[in-house]
């Protein structure tokens, strides 16, 4: 079984350990050596070999001892966004380049109590800013399936080490898209959970009023598990739901009333956004969501036609609200208490002025000057204001899809994954790649990318599914069902 060891998920490989056909420390090790011997795609920024096996020799320990729990010794990475004890945690920064932190993460604590193994730190676009994981300070993470094409961002790394089989499954951040995109670009399963449903304490932050953490792996079964481990209140984070533990895996198993074997989505409404499907998405694209459709709907959903009016309205909303809060939220980084500080200056003003320009890179510097300039006297009211009461609207948008629906379906992105370096000179054009998954980040809604077909040039294509607030269990379970009648999540370029 050695050989193939990689190709188990989070779920195969738990139960493989519970059944005693391999241990932590020979999975970790397998992995390891891959991880190793992969010098191209760039999704590690960090590994701590040593500390990986003793995490994994502790937790086949337990498991002799007869205290595993679902995920006991199930190697993860997680995504450099989410600060680390004993690993970097740099955010994909210069600014952050060889900070130590002194805690962990909430997501990277409740995964180690659960007794997943950290291989390491996974590649992003800096500060989580970007669509393609090009924007990296540490160069950019290559798509799989083609390494002359992005492997999507700002989860970047986490999607491509999960669809080359380097780990079965990593954290993610999605303030925009930031999961789903960048599952769909690579062939993997992705969900960005409910606004508060994941804490955000210890997550470097860009814009707090969007940023959600949540799991990339293979299936919805996985992802189902590390949400479960991942997921919860914490009174250190303030935007923290308040709401009991949720076994995500035993919702995404619950049968629906009135289902049966063959018709497991018997009852289900699901939405299709007129705006989703426009003469401009890529005919590949199109393509193979309606056969995703076509699918759903053989396994008992009904689709149903809605409309989401102020779609396209997401994209300036979206790039008002995030540089804003990028602004604020990016101004603790001075030079003066940790981080980057440049090494000559003149006075105060001069360090913050050479420091801020030497540690940030292009893009967190375009979004700072953006977000400076709409909270500006004279101009918060025109941009910032209106935008906040454009939020409003959109969300409002999704509550009346909801009274006719019970999820909503679409594309994930306009396109297949693009080849590296193709956007870097129109930002603009990047930002309208997001038009699909800004909607639900804006309005806080749970969604998730799963697997549904290839396009072009055989790269992989997702179908986003959108839940109302708090039902990640019912996106979970019409994915669970969608992947168990086909085979596109068990696909890999390896």
């Amino acid at each position: 079984m050695s050989a193939d060891l990689h190709e188990l998920g989070v779920a195969e490989a738990a139960r493989a350990m519970a059944g005693g056909r391999v241990s932590s420390t020979e999975l970790t090790q397998h992995l390891l050596t891959r991880v190793a011997a992969d010098t191209e795609l760039g999704a590690f920024l960090a590994v701590d070999a040593d500390a990986a096996l003793a995490q994994a020799r502790a937790a086949d320990a337990r498991r002799a001892q007869g205290q595993a729990g679902p995920l006991t010794g199930v190697p993860v990475a997680h995504k450099d966004i989410f600060v680390t004890r004993g690993l970097p945690s740099t955010a994909g920064s210069k600014m952050l380049a060889g900070y130590a932190s002194p805690f962990d993460a909430t997501v990277v604590q409740r995964l180690a109590d659960a007794g997943t193994v950290t291989l390491g730190k996974l590649n992003c676009d800096e500060f989580a800013m970007g669509s393609a994981n090009e924007n990296s300070a540490y160069g950019p993470a290559r798509n799989p399936w083609d390494r002359t094409r992005v492997p999507g961002g700002s989860s970047g790394g986490s999607a491509a080490a999960v669809a080359a089989r380097l780990v079965p499954g990593a954290t993610g951040t999605d303030t925009g898209g930031s999961i789903r995109q960048p599952a769909s670009f690579t062939g993997v399963t992705g969900i960005k959970p409910t606004y508060g449903v994941c804490s955000r304490y210890g997550m470097i932050a860009f814009a707090s009023s969007l940023d959600q953490a949540g799991p990339l792996a293979r299936s919805a079964e996985d992802c189902a598990l590390l949400l479960s481990a991942m997921s919860g209140f914490d009174p250190r984070d303030a935007t923290s739901a308040e709401r009991p533990p949720q076994d995500f895996h035993a919702q995404m198993l619950a049968p629906r009333e009135g289902a049966t074997a063959a018709r497991p989505l018997a009852g289900l409404r699901i939405g299709l956004p007129t705006e989703f499907f426009p003469a401009a998405l890529a005919a590949d694209v199109a393509g193979a969501v309606r056969v995703a459709l076509a699918e759903l709907e053989k396994l008992g959903a009904t689709l149903v036609d809605v409309s989401l009016p102020r779609t396209e309205l997401s994209i300036p909303v979206y790039y008002i609200i995030a540089p804003a809060e990028a602004s604020s939220n990016l101004s603790r980084f001075d030079g003066v208490r940790f981080g980057h500080r440049a090494a000559q200056y003149d006075d105060l003003v001069d360090m913050y002025r050479k420091t801020r320009a030497e540690g940030f890179g292009p893009e967190v510097k375009r979004r700072i000057m953006i977000g400076t300039y709409v909270l500006s006297h004279g101009y918060y009211d025109a941009y910032y204001l209106q935008a906040q009461k454009l939020r409003r609207m959109i969300a409002d948008d999704f509550q009346a899809c909801f009274a006719q629906c019970d999820l909503i379906a679409g594309p994930v992105a306009p396109t297949v994954a693009w080849s590296l370096g193709d956007q870097g000179d129109d930002p603009v054009k990047a930002y309208l790649a997001d038009i699909f998954t800004l909607p639900a980040s804006l309005a806080g809604l749970p969604g998730m990318s799963v697997p549904a077909g290839f396009g072009a040039g055989g790269l992989p294509v997702g179908l986003q599914l959108i839940g109302n607030y708090f039902q990640e269990g019912a996106l979970l379970h019409a994915a669970h069902a969608f992947q168990q009648a086909t085979d596109f999540h068990r696909r890999s370029p390896t």
